[in-house]
């Protein structure tokens, strides 16, 4: 089954309805999905603990907004791949968000003739099919620390590349260490 676009959910921010409990009676959803984020760390992490890096980049969100786990898998993949062919073991990269929230989907209104199905669906909870990571306005989504001028600005070019695979408009802002 294909995924949905990002617009079904990216916008619905609120109060999840998705309790898991270790008392089965209490819990309204019977599984959580699997975590599709490999890492959250990658690159030089002592040179980043050790402050060896001048430049720090931001990756911050321009609106409140919901992203999926397998949006934020595929832009941590893309920016780690081209910081590591750019820049060997000069950078350090993390993921600054978590997905806990759980999406649900009732499949069966999927697909053609899904606005004629009425009886018995006005209650439906669906089915647990993904997480997202909620996002407010200026939350930091990615962070990349780079040594030089020349290397700030590749991280900064991957960050742009990258706003097209994540559901909202997005900033990036540059911090330069002394």
């Amino acid at each position: 089954m294909p995924v949905r676009k990002a617009t079904a959910y990216s916008k619905k921010i609120g109060r999840p309805y998705t309790r898991r409990s270790a008392v089965k009676s209490q819990s309204y959803i019977k599984t959580i999905p699997p975590q599709k984020i490999v890492k959250w760390r990658m690159g030089n992490q002592k040179a980043y603990e050790n402050n060896e890096f001048k430049y720090i980049v931001r990756l911050l969100s321009a609106e409140d907004i919901q992203i999926r786990d397998i949006a934020l898998e595929a832009s941590r993949q893309y920016i780690n791949k081209q910081l590591d062919t750019e820049l060997p073991g000069q950078y350090f990269l993390e993921l600054r968000v978590y997905p806990h929230q759980i999406i649900r989907e009732h499949k069966v209104l999927t697909g053609a003739g899904a606005d004629r199905m009425a009886i018995g669906m006005a209650h439906s909870f669906g089915v647990p099919i993904g997480r997202t990571a909620v996002i407010k306005k200026g939350g930091e989504i990615f962070l990349a620390a780079v040594p030089t001028q020349k290397a700030m600005q590749a991280a900064v070019g991957f960050l742009k590349q990258v706003k097209s695979k994540l559901p909202c408009g997005c900033s990036i802002s540059v911090e330069i260490k002394k």
